[in-house]
């Protein structure tokens, strides 16, 4: 890999040294009471950012077999010089896009590659005149249909590291139907791939001439590849600024760069130290506090850190989409993480917040975003710490090991319901009003010690979080529901809370739900579409298989034996998800701690 100096001088178009002057003071951490274990962590974290620029996989396992499958990983530090190189391809694959008349884009992707690209669309935006890009990583059919999109006016992106990927195939497998049905006989133009050399979609890319084919280096994992071409094709297609975007990339590669002054004063390294040491000494709930036009990158962070560290039983719990409360709303297993960008509102409300929590003596690092596209640099600083707190917590933070046990149970009752022509379905232990079926999983049937199934939430103690898992789709109605029963647990029994949408969650998150510390209790959320849509060549349905992933992964949760309850609802209704909120909670005490 480049040494720092050459970073600073082999790209001089893109200002890579004045960046670097900009993320060198960009961090700052008040320790709190974490100040000891981070005296006694920081050797270790040099260690192991030492390695990481090394390429020395040692740092993280000892076992020979592991080393070599991290050896193969660690592709991601090398990409920022790969996309710099790669600038002229992108600007002219996107123009061509865009003179060719496209005015829309949609990434059918999952997971952490596709997240990267949706917090470029969020927090950059489209520029003027260029196509409008939608994310698509649900195989929920309201979802699906909120999608659609003028076909022949439309770019299909299909991203999947693997090529077998089961949404984003079936979700193309949609939009090919539809563009056929258009009329739209070269259909293939209105496809590119990004994938890995030599998988079933690079074959087939180019066995049916997709319009062009993106070939990522096979060592970047894909939660690691927002500077890659997962990240930078749709970006490019945005009519973003590549060239900063990558100048950023570069500096903070740069400027992380170990043994070149005091470590505490290194702007990833730093990070990496604090979110380790604080799992370690018990402040494993990383809550981010970010403006509202960051919150996607925070579900990025969010997805990045479970995914890599939530393994072996231990991990980071991280916590974002949080609505900031007073500090006696949360507990002592905390570290916060505050993100500043100039010019945002609310600002002096945060300051206030934050202020509050330093003086309760609870630990906050403050990161200092220059401008946007130094989302950059942000990518790469979240990415080097947490190959540095996977260090310290001796876990691989670049293996899944438990996504694969979820798509695996996905995948049985698939076959099961190709076989039979229908889904195994189980008796429930307590149908609510409303005909809400409610079913647990045998450690909180255990724990309840026959209380009925609404009880669940009785179950979350200091140190435990929660998870709210929605197999719904993009109604706000239903959103702002979620919404409420989440911050009403929080608020009332001082407890971490998660929130994902499936099958989204199944490929970052779902990792540390199953192989993470077991102080999760989970809600699993979901209900019988008011319409449904069939995927071509196959028996079932975008409904069958939303619905098998729910179910295919409350197995999981109960295999792991995790306290977890499946809530099916007859309808996506918000009357019926109030509904159920309302017994839910009304097992819980009164509110503890008012938002602010």
């Amino acid at each position: 890999m480049d040494s720092a100096h050459e970073l600073l001088t082999r790209w001089p178009a893109l200002d890579v040294a004045a960046r670097r002057a900009h993320l060198q003071n960009s961090l700052h951490l008040s320790s709190g009471p974490l100040a000891g274990a981070l005296k006694r962590s920081t050797d270790a974290a040099e260690r192991v950012a030492a390695g990481l620029w090394r390429g020395d996989p040692s740092v993280w396992s000892g076992d020979p077999a592991v080393q070599k499958a991290i050896a193969d990983r660690l592709g991601w530090m090398s990409s920022p010089a790969l996309m710099a190189g790669s600038i002229d391809r992108l600007e002219t694959f996107a123009a061509k896009v865009k003179h060719d008349g496209f005015t829309d884009v949609v990434l059918l992707g999952m997971g952490g590659s596709s997240l990267a690209p949706e917090v470029l669309r969020a927090v950059l935006g489209v520029a003027p005149g260029w196509p409008r890009l939608r994310m698509l990583d649900s195989t929920d059919p309201a979802a699906v249909q909120a999608a659609a999109t003028p076909p022949e006016r439309t770019l299909y992106l299909l991203a999947s590291k693997s090529g077998t990927t089961i949404e984003p195939n079936s979700l193309a497998a949609h939009f090919r139907q539809r563009l056929l049905d258009a009329g739209v006989a070269r259909w293939a133009d209105h496809f590119v791939a990004i994938t890995d050399e030599g998988t079933e979609l690079d074959h087939r890319a180019r066995a049916e001439r997709f319009r062009d084919d993106f070939i990522n280096p096979s060592d970047i994992g894909g939660r690691y590849s927002a500077l890659s071409f997962f990240g930078l094709v749709p970006a490019a297609l945005m009519g973003q600024d590549i060239a900063a975007i990558v100048g950023w990339a570069v500096a903070m590669l740069a400027a992380s760069e170990p043994g070149a002054g005091n470590m505490m004063a290194n702007p990833a390294v730093a990070l990496g130290l604090a979110l380790g040491a604080g799992a370690r000494d018990g402040r494993d709930k990383l809550t981010l506090i970010v403006p509202a036009s960051l919150e996607a990158f925070g579900l990025w962070v969010e997805q990045l850190i479970a995914e890599s560290t939530g393994k072996n039983g231990t991990g980071i719990v991280p916590i974002a989409g949080e609505r900031l409360a007073d500090q006696a709303a949360y507990g002592s297993d905390r570290l916060f993480v505050r993100v500043r960008v100039p010019g945002e509102p609310d600002e002096e409300k945060r300051d206030a917040a934050v202020r509050a929590l330093e003086a309760a003596q609870a630990p906050v690092v403050a990161i200092d975003v220059p401008e946007p596209t130094a989302l950059g640099a942000e990518f790469l600083r979240w990415e080097i710490a947490t190959a540095v707190a996977g260090g310290l917590l001796r876990i691989d933070p670049f293996d899944q090991p438990n996504v694969k046990q979820a798509k695996d149970a996905t995948q049985t009752l698939l076959n099961q319901y190709n076989t039979t022509g229908r889904l195994p379905a189980g008796t429930p232990d307590r149908t609510l009003a409303g005909n809400i079926a409610v079913t647990l999983t045998a450690s909180a049937r255990k724990t309840l010690q026959g209380t009925n199934a609404d009880a669940i939430l009785t179950l979350l103690h200091p140190g435990d979080y929660f998870a709210l898992l929605a197999y719904l789709g993009p109604d706000p109605e239903l959103a702002q529901e979620l919404l409420t029963l989440r911050h009403a647990v929080r608020d009332r029994l001082r407890v971490a809370t998660m929130f994902g949408y499936g099958p989204r969650y199944l490929h970052s998150t779902g990792q540390l739900h199953k192989g993470g510390p077991n102080t999760g209790v989970f809600l699993l959320i979901s209900a019988t579409p008011l319409e449904d849509l069939p995927i071509p060549g196959e028996s079932f349905s975008f409904g069958t298989l939303e619905l098998a992933q729910a179910v295919g992964d409350f197995a999981s949760l109960d295999a792991a034996a995790r306290r977890a309850a499946h809530a099916h609802l007859p309808v996506p209704d918000r009357k019926a998800l109030r509904q159920l909120s309302e017994m839910l909670l009304a097992r819980l005490p009164a509110t503890n701690a008012p938002a602010t």
